[in-house]
């Protein structure tokens, strides 16, 4: 993968990780940063979904699809694990 590879992904990472905090009600605290990762991780948890079902090889429209569903399902988790270990009894 070359750098110009690297950035782009790291930008779409980005993107798909603020569209995922745009999604998800309520409010996340996480850094630009941690954004960025987790989008990058949704998209690779999308890119894997979409790679198993056949539907190309994660550039297109799937891709994209898959790459903003994973970062939404990454940061449905992160809230709920958040909220639990915030709330004492």
């Amino acid at each position: 993968m070359t750098i110009l590879g690297i950035i782009v992904f790291i930008l779409v990472g980005l993107v798909a990780g603020l569209l995922a905090r745009a999604i998800v009600p309520g409010r996340q605290r996480m850094s630009l940063v941690m954004t960025a990762l987790l989008g990058i991780a949704g998209s690779l948890l999308g890119g894997l979904f979409v790679s198993l079902l056949g539907r190309g090889d994660g550039f297109g429209p799937a891709g994209i699809i898959g790459s903003i569903v994973g970062a939404v399902l990454l940061l449905w988790t992160y809230v709920a694990v958040s909220r639990r270990r915030t709330v004492a009894p």
